[in-house]
């Protein structure tokens, strides 16, 4: 009589077949899943310049994970006073003035300029470790980037977030390097 109890669970309420469905979150590709989890996990908000719109800042679709543009200028804001009083200045969303100095937001697109010539290991580096560019011998990441909790992904988050990165449009945008902060603090 138990014998005939046997669980026939082999098609899900799609009828797609379990054995064919993906490891990609729910998503039908690793990339679909990346572009899913870049959304949620705010990339854009900095790495994505943004237009004024009626409704306030809007992102540039134009220049999707192109980071902070190179003729973009910083706050204009003293920043010794920033620095002193711990203050975190933005005019964009891409620049910001703290007391690290000035940091950028990268380049994120598949152009050379950003993470083209990249490797899947610099990027999960990058997002572990905190090391800029994902060397080894990289500075740490500056603020705002929340390297410090997106370590947590897991690699195949990672993954995925790289492989969407890798499939954006490429634009070609050299990101200023980061300036240390204009005055010495104890």
């Amino acid at each position: 009589m138990f014998s005939q109890c046997t669980q026939k669970h082999d098609e899900n309420q799609t009828g797609q077949s379990i054995s064919q469905k993906s490891d990609f979150g729910g998503y039908e590709s690793q990339v679909k899943w990346g572009e899913h989890l870049v959304t949620i996990a705010g990339c854009n908000d900095c790495h994505t310049p943004k237009k004024m719109t009626a409704h306030g800042p809007d992102l540039d679709s134009a220049l999707l994970l192109s980071g902070h543009q190179s003729q973009m200028p910083v706050p204009d804001v003293s920043r010794e006073e920033m620095e002193s009083k711990g203050l975190v200045v933005t005019n964009d969303l891409t620049s910001w003035v703290g007391p690290w100095g000035i940091s950028f937001s990268a380049n994120l697109t598949s152009d050379p300029t950003g993470i083209g010539n990249w490797e899947e290991s610099n990027f999960i580096r990058a997002l572990k470790e905190g090391k800029y560019k994902g060397q080894e011998t990289g500075r740490t990441l500056l603020p705002p980037m929340p390297w410090t909790m997106y370590k947590y992904m897991s690699d195949d988050e990672m993954k995925a977030i790289f492989a969407y990165l890798k499939s954006t449009k490429p634009i070609s945008n050299v990101v200023p390097q980061a300036e240390p902060p204009a005055v010495a603090h104890n």
